[in-house]
């Protein structure tokens, strides 16, 4: 069975996934006009860079058009009071694909059950942000060179941060994965994905000290407090507290790396050299891989190549 929407991670299974790998590898070196003829919308409620240009930028690699609305809150027709539903019915009728964020969670799943198009979540209130999951482990795959039998730090906002929440989710798709939380107290993991986690035997423990941890694990995953999807009490508590810097950068094995969903703020404090130069750095890759990923999923949703 064929997938009409991408909605949330738990939709992919490890087949589909390295199905998704060994395509975007394929697009990397060899472009296609696979989407020839076909209009992309992309549709955010939300300021993005990363991921709407990503998207815009595979559907025109992929030979494709697109129209666009970046702030659709406050320029569309949502100020006038239009509903997510009458939106989806009309854009659904100019358009192949609708690719949208929303501040809501559960936004796109409302979506999905009107548009006669496949909808792409980008992201939707505290929920989930599937295809950043999906090259979150690509690129733990390239640069690991394994999905299996790791060790990975989740550090900053978990409990408004929706990638982590999709991370874990494909996560458990896997074997003899380790995961550690590192947040302060108030910004800890759902219980939600804590319940998932132990329905699929990831092993997980929450801890408070990021240095203790660095030295052993394959993966830091940091990820930015968000100051939009709280009260300024709880961002003071978290505001500052775990930083990647020239102090502790050494802590780090040779041979992993440090991921983030970006845009990066006080988190990382390490030289723009160091960024360009150490091969642990791996979040400007992580990137980059987004439009690849972008490009092999826009590929499968519109052509319907896997069912």
């Amino acid at each position: 069975m064929g997938i009409k929407h991408i909605l949330e991670s738990q939709q992919f299974d490890r087949d589909i996934l390295f199905y998704l790998f060994e395509r975007a590898d394929e697009l990397r070196k060899n472009s296609s006009m696979s989407l020839n003829g076909k209009i992309l919308a992309t549709l955010f409620y939300e300021p993005s860079t990363r991921t709407r240009l990503s998207f815009e930028s595979a559907m025109i690699r992929l030979g494709g058009k697109v129209i666009s609305t970046e702030n659709a809150k406050e320029f569309s027709s949502a100020i006038k009071g239009e509903s997510i539903e009458d939106s989806i019915r009309v854009i659904s009728g100019y358009s192949d694909c609708i690719v949208m964020r929303h501040n809501e969670g559960g936004a796109a799943f409302i979506a999905s059950k009107v548009s006669k198009v496949p909808i792409v979540n980008a992201g939707d209130g505290k929920g989930q942000h599937p295809t950043q999951a999906i090259l979150d482990v690509y690129t733990i795959y390239k640069e690991i060179k394994r999905l299996d039998k790791l060790k990975i730090a989740m550090v900053g906002d978990l409990s408004t941060g929706r990638t982590v929440r999709s991370l874990c989710y494909l996560l458990g798709k896997f074997n003899e994965i380790e995961i550690i939380f590192v947040s302060p107290e108030n910004l800890r993991i759902g219980e939600d994905i804590k319940e998932y986690l132990k329905k699929h035997n990831v092993k997980f423990v929450e801890k408070e000290n990021l240095n203790d941890i660095l030295p052993e694990v394959d993966v830091i995953y940091m990820t930015r407090i968000q100051k939009e999807r709280m009260n300024m009490d709880d961002y003071e508590k978290a505001n500052g507290k775990y930083i990647i810097s020239k102090e502790n950068f050494e802590l780090i094995n040779e041979n992993s790396i440090i991921m983030h969903p970006l845009p990066h703020v006080e988190e990382i404090d390490l030289s723009v050299d160091v960024e360009q130069k150490d091969k642990r750095i791996a979040y400007f890759r992580q990137a980059e891989n987004g439009l690849y990923i972008r490009m092999a999923l826009l590929d499968l949703i519109i052509n319907n190549r896997y069912s």
